[in-house]
């Protein structure tokens, strides 16, 4: 028999030599605390926290013509982010397809990093009076540019931020904790239950996911997420297997995320100005189209009395 010689070089993977698909379905794994909190915290302080930075920071330290320190919040997200995605998968009691979480690890840094450009100035437009809730051709301060040439160049960078950044930041995102949920599965049922450190993050995990979808306008890529893990739920059940505390971690905190844009949509269900400018079937406001439409506007109400 030949001798199996081994790879050589170091690899963020974890070498199962001899490993077949039946053992890998019967390996379990404890609630990773350290990532999903790693998660957590940084999705809360690096990305919904980078355009409040951006809002509250003095602006003569952040000229509008440099960086802002939301952009620097974004930096390290995009930085950390795909660091923690490959420990998640590396701790996954299951082999994964190395190539796919690859691909999607290159795709998630290129979209995120289109993102940052486009967000950065469109964040900066603020200061001079741009309006979230409108459309781009809408916007007083863009309307009256002069070549009018100059409207589909803010137009272009509208679409790389909210379009082409999104889709490429997004779908590698959600595909990749897609491919670490199918390994979330355990034949002992002891071990589907979740601690309560994982309780506690489910919370402020689902708020995140909710800011995600609605400001990025991703329903439909989480919905068909969800409903795969759904189904994918529903068809290892029938092989006896159920979902570990990471799997229901995951799982959980996707059903509190729709219930919480149910309650959002609900709420905002008659915002006329709002509904103008999401006409389509699906009717899901961007939280920061609701700042700029509702809280900019009582802010200066206060300013003036």
């Amino acid at each position: 028999a030949a001798l199996a010689v081994p790879e050589a070089g170091l690899s963020l993977w974890p070498r199962r030599h001899g490993t077949g698909k039946g053992e890998d379905s019967f390996k379990t794994s404890p609630f990773h605390l350290d990532l999903w909190f790693y998660f957590t915290l940084q999705n809360w302080v690096l990305d919904f926290g980078r355009p409040i930075a951006m809002i509250i920071l003095p602006l003569e330290w952040f000229p509008l013509n440099k960086p802002s320190a939301g952009d620097y919040f974004h930096m390290a997200y995009n930085v950390i982010t795909p660091f923690l995605l490959l420990k998640l998968i590396e701790r996954s009691p299951k082999t994964l397809p190395r190539s796919m979480v690859y691909v999607s690890i290159i795709m998630f840094v290129m979209g995120a990093s289109i993102h940052l450009v486009g967000d950065s100035v469109n964040h900066r437009l603020i200061f001079s009076g741009y309006q979230h809730h409108l459309s781009v051709r809408e916007n007083p301060i863009i309307r009256n540019l002069k070549p009018e040439t100059l409207i589909d160049s803010f137009e272009l960078l509208y679409y790389y931020d909210e379009y082409l950044g999104h889709s490429m930041w997004y779908i590698p995102f959600f595909l990749i904790l897609f491919i670490y949920f199918t390994g979330c599965f355990t034949p002992v049922a002891e071990e589907s239950r979740m601690p309560v450190a994982a309780l506690l993050l489910v919370g402020p995990s689902s708020l995140y996911y909710w800011y995600l979808v609605t400001e990025g306008q991703i329903f439909i890529l989480y919905i068909f997420t969800f409903f795969a893990m759904m189904a994918l739920v529903m068809h290892q059940k029938r092989k006896g297997l159920v979902l570990d505390s990471n799997g229901l971690f995951l799982f959980y905190s996707f059903i509190i995320t729709l219930l919480l844009i149910a309650g959002w949509v609900a709420w905002l269900w008659n915002d006329k100005i709002l509904r103008k400018k999401y006409p389509g079937v699906i009717y899901i406001p961007e939280p920061w189209a609701f700042y700029t439409l509702h809280m900019n506007n009582l802010h200066a109400a206060k300013e003036s009395l």
